[in-house]
């Protein structure tokens, strides 16, 4: 027998994947080797940032909070990393330590400020948007800095399977935050909190705790993604991930996770990544201009919006 709780995921997870196999199909048919392995491990190496970035976002909009820094602060984690390992001769554990504590500091601040005095997420992390890219600038003298080959290994495909540790990682953290999410205490207080903060506070539980939290964990996430590209470029960038907030506010979305708080997968969220990356990887592939590889970005990430509003009135009619 169908339960209305198996309905929900068939929906949830069957539409993004028919989405993709259908993204896949036209590809398929309209450019030469885009149904290939080599292909799928392509896409698969180019995502972890934006997968890290989106799954921490999705923490951050259950709560029904913001975060628009991500991307500057991904950039800022990225410049600690190549001044310690390329000016003070760091190694690259510890340069990954010091990179990620900035981050997880980053996150802390936007969440504290925000929180305790009240402030909008919205502008507190857009304040924290220019910090973290000043900062970038500065550390990085506005040039990009060259750190060697010691940082590639975290980008560099394992041999027999093709996929960096840094995809790994990120594949890691989507879990790990689904489980954060769908099974602990933590992930329930997180949704009750998105759902209707003021009901949790009369309650008897203390919200800032958890809020803030979340914004230090979407910091760390943000060191992590921050290593990716670093890592491939062997050089940090003081314009790594500009704009990378908006995709990966996209890409929850699309995965279904709701602006106004209360509702969020990081399962659904990667789905998500992933149609944008086939989406992008297609485009590419058939030469498409960027205006109009934006114009069509924008167009499905309408349309994914249409049809999870159709899904979730549905879901209520049905309730």
């Amino acid at each position: 027998m169908i339960t209305k709780q198996m309905k929900g995921t068939v929906l949830q997870y069957g539409g993004l994947l028919t989405a993709l196999a259908l993204l896949i199909l036209v590809f398929s048919l309209r450019t030469d080797s885009f149904f290939q392995i080599s292909t799928a491990k392509l896409i698969a190496n180019q995502i972890p940032e934006l997968t890290l970035l989106a799954v921490g976002m999705t923490l951050v909009l259950v709560i029904g909070q913001i975060d628009l820094s991500v991307g500057s602060v991904m950039a800022l984690a990225g410049a600690v990393l190549g001044v310690l390992m390329a000016k003070h001769d760091w190694s690259l554990g510890p340069a990954i330590l010091a990179s990620l504590a900035t981050a997880a500091t980053c996150g802390w601040a936007t969440g504290a400020i925000s929180i305790w005095f009240r402030i909008p997420s919205f502008i507190v992390s857009l304040g924290m948007l220019q910090i973290a890219r000043g900062a970038t600038r500065r550390l990085l003298e506005s040039k990009t800095l060259t750190i060697g080959s010691d940082v590639a290994v975290i980008s560099e495909p394992l041999a027999g399977i093709g996929l960096s540790p840094a995809f790994l990682i990120a594949i890691v953290a989507v879990f790990a935050v689904q489980f954060l999410i769908s099974s602990t205490v933590f992930g329930r207080y997180c949704v009750a909190i998105g759902t209707n903060a003021e009901a949790v506070r009369m309650s008897g539980i203390r919200t800032t705790p958890y809020a803030i939290a979340v914004f230090v964990i979407s910091g760390l996430l943000c060191g992590l993604a921050g290593l990716a590209p670093t890592s491939l470029m062997e050089a940090a960038d003081p314009g790594m991930g500009n704009g990378i907030e908006l995709s990966a506010i996209a890409a929850c979305v699309i995965g279904g996770t709701s602006l106004m708080g209360g509702r969020g997968n990081a399962i659904s969220t990667f789905l998500g990544v992933l149609v944008i990356a086939v989406l992008q990887t297609g485009l590419s592939r058939m030469s498409v201009e960027d205006a109009n590889k934006q114009i069509i970005t924008g167009v499905v990430i309408i349309i994914a919006v249409l049809i999870d509003t159709v899904r979730r009135n549905w879901e209520k009619s049905e309730a």
